[in-house]
């Protein structure tokens, strides 16, 4: 029989494991992205991301993040390779505004999740380098922690090019693709590719491409990460002695300590100024900076002076809800769009690569509160 073939168009968390899933499955698949997996202008990018599985009340994402940590750690068995680092998350929660955290721990139980809920005695007894001042109470995700980016987007690639999968670093141009039906791809070095079916996951670029589709469903904003260093032989902030961490009070600060020696990376999660991911300048704002520092000064009194050692500009594609955008595309029934990771997607990228790869194989519809139909687009 005739294999089904696919063109993925994007390499990152969504596309590349949705390539790898299709091509597990038995569909012929091209890959492709215009600077690489895991490059640094895409939303992939960088070194690390955050495994978390609190996500509030009603929503789908703790039960895919639940089924995605199960995958990662299934991926890394066969590969021999580690992505997944399970040092906990710590979730640092305000009583005056709780709702988001209470709403998640009948979500969590229900997912099967394992977590503890902790006073601010407990937490000040486990990790005394915090301040836990204006803190009242934590939920501590034991099983969670964080991921390597960069390096697990390429080992995806890597993996699907071996089991037979073709990758081709090439920049889509958009002439055409936006109109009645895509017929075939074209391509910056002059090139074309026909196939069955087109997925783009093009992250932050999805509405460029589709601007009759999307307009602006999604949009890119500039959000700025920051390493600093710790004191010369202090092991108190690294990933064995302190859990990942998010802090939501008046704003949401969360962080990664230590990993791979790169500093205590900390960022302000306040969705920042439109960003342009192909040509914007990634340097950091000195005014994030200063309120990241002081924040930082406030809740670890010992990293009050630290340098900062390193910097990063990377983007998030925002939906309006901050939800996925997972649906066929409106006009066209051999396009899927798969985007609006909205700043937490990447974790999500195995489970929803095999989810996409069923629904496209077995031609199936997905869940409501993914499709395009849900939120309003303005001209």
């Amino acid at each position: 029989m005739k294999k089904t073939s696919i063109a993925v168009i994007g390499a990152g968390a969504f596309g590349g494991w949705t390539a790898l899933c299709l091509l597990e499955r038995g569909a012929q698949v091209t890959l492709l992205d215009a600077w690489g997996p895991g490059n640094s202008r895409a939303s992939s990018g960088g070194e690390t991301r955050i495994m978390r599985c609190t996500y509030g009340p009603d929503q789908p994402y703790t039960e895919l993040a639940a089924r995605s940590l199960k995958l990662w750690k299934k991926y890394e068995r066969q590969w021999n390779r580690q992505f997944f680092h399970p040092s906990g998350v710590l979730w640092m929660v305000s009583s005056k505004d709780d709702a988001y955290e209470r709403g998640s721990l009948h979500v969590l139980r229900d997912a099967g999740v394992k977590f503890l809920e902790l006073s601010t005695t407990q937490m000040k007894k486990r990790w005394p380098q915090i301040n836990f001042s204006g803190v009242d109470w934590g939920i501590l995700e034991a099983d969670s922690g964080y991921l390597e980016a960069r390096a697990s987007c390429q080992a995806v690639v890597d993996v699907f090019m071996a089991l037979g999968g073709v990758y081709r670093q090439l920049a889509v141009l958009p002439s055409g693709v936006d109109e009645s039906s895509v017929k075939e791809l074209r391509f910056s070095d002059g090139t074309h590719l026909k196939t069955d079916l087109y997925v783009f996951a093009c992250g932050p670029w999805l509405g460029q491409l589709f601007p009759k589709a999307l307009g602006n469903l999604i949009q890119p904003t500039k959000q700025d990460i920051f390493f600093f260093g710790p004191p010369a032989g202090e092991v108190h902030f690294n990933d064995t002695q302190i859990p990942v961490w998010g802090d939501h009070g008046d704003r949401f600060f969360y962080g990664i300590p230590g990993n791979f020696s790169r500093g205590f990376k900390v960022a302000d999660d306040t969705r920042g100024e439109p960003f342009n991911p192909t040509s914007g300048e990634r340097i950091v704002s000195q005014e994030t900076l200063k309120r990241v520092r002081d924040y930082v000064g406030f809740r670890f009194p010992a990293m009050k002076d630290a340098p900062l050692i390193e910097t990063r500009v990377c983007q998030y594609e925002q939906t309006s809800d901050s939800g996925f955008i997972v649906d066929r595309h409106p006009q066209m029934n051999n396009v899927w769009l798969l985007g609006g990771g909205s700043g937490h997607g990447f974790k999500h990228g195995p489970a929803l690569g095999k989810l996409m790869a069923e629904m496209i194989l077995k031609d199936t519809k997905p869940r409501k509160c993914w499709q395009l139909s849900r939120l309003s687009k303005e001209e």
